[in-house]
């Protein structure tokens, strides 16, 4: 008994081993599949703890996410008790957001700005669809090759340095489930610009969604968190269903 307990722990400690298991992907597939993999999703609803930390905002609230891509984002900040607190639907050119408590509604073109005062943090309309679902869109190196491309353990270490802007761009990917776990832009200097940190994965629709996601711009010192407790995708009933009050005051921002 005592032998088969030593065994059974010394297994239990041993890591697995991928690279025995599954096929190592030239850097152009491993690209293809990661970004066919984002564009698989195309509808998305989410449940879980919203946090936003910055110089001017540091609050989290429970939270409700609707998208529909490519064109559309619907935010519920939801209170105790499940109350909805405020509503926010934003599209490529126009936005309604609307403060429950109040029962106004402000109407106008989206514009960066706007996108700062509703979701708290500096990110394109893109760039939002993108962090709420866990991905990374990597279009633009689709026909590029890396300028570094390794295998660490587990992870493939892609690394694409832009010398015109003097930016680097480095992304570490899981081998078994073909998604990113972590991505850092970096300066000439060598401080991080943006870092990504995605974990909890689960297969939807058999593309690897993280459950937890951290985005940091340490430029603007502000920080993006989101743990999701319920996430579902591709869904026939995953719709955009708000409409405001009848009696709501509505100002054209």
């Amino acid at each position: 008994m005592i032998s088969i307990v030593l065994t059974l722990s010394f297994w239990g400690c041993v890591p697995s081993k991928p690279l025995d298991e599954v096929e190592i992907l030239p850097s152009e597939r491993l690209i293809n599949k990661l970004e066919a993999n984002r564009r698989k999703i195309r509808n998305f609803e989410g449940v879980g703890v919203l946090k936003i930390e910055s110089e001017q905002y540091n609050n989290s609230a429970n939270f409700r996410v609707v998208m529909q891509k490519p064109d559309s984002i619907y935010l519920t900040i939801l209170g105790p008790f499940g109350i909805e607190l405020a509503h926010a639907l934003v599209t490529n050119d126009n936005y309604i957001f609307y403060d429950a408590l109040e029962n106004t509604a402000y109407t106008g073109e989206v514009n960066d700005d706007i996108l700062k005062n509703i979701f708290k943090i500096n990110l394109s309309f893109s760039d939002l669809l993108d962090a709420f679902v866990g991905s990374v869109n990597l279009t633009k190196n689709l026909y590029k090759q890396p300028d570094y491309y390794e295998v660490v353990y587990d992870k493939y270490v892609l690394t694409y340095i832009d010398s015109i802007n003097g930016m680097t761009t480095t992304y570490k990917v899981d081998i078994r489930e073909l998604s990113i776990t972590d991505y850092q832009l970096i300066s000439n200097d060598g401080s991080v610009n943006i870092k990504g940190k995605y974990s909890s994965f689960e297969l939807l629709d058999n593309v690897a969604v993280p459950f937890t996601i951290e985005i940091e711009n340490k430029l603007a010192d502000q920080k993006l968190s989101i743990d999701y407790r319920n996430i579902v995708a591709n869904q026939r009933d995953v719709y955009i269903d708000f409409i405001l009050p009848k009696d709501a005051t509505i100002i054209s921002w």
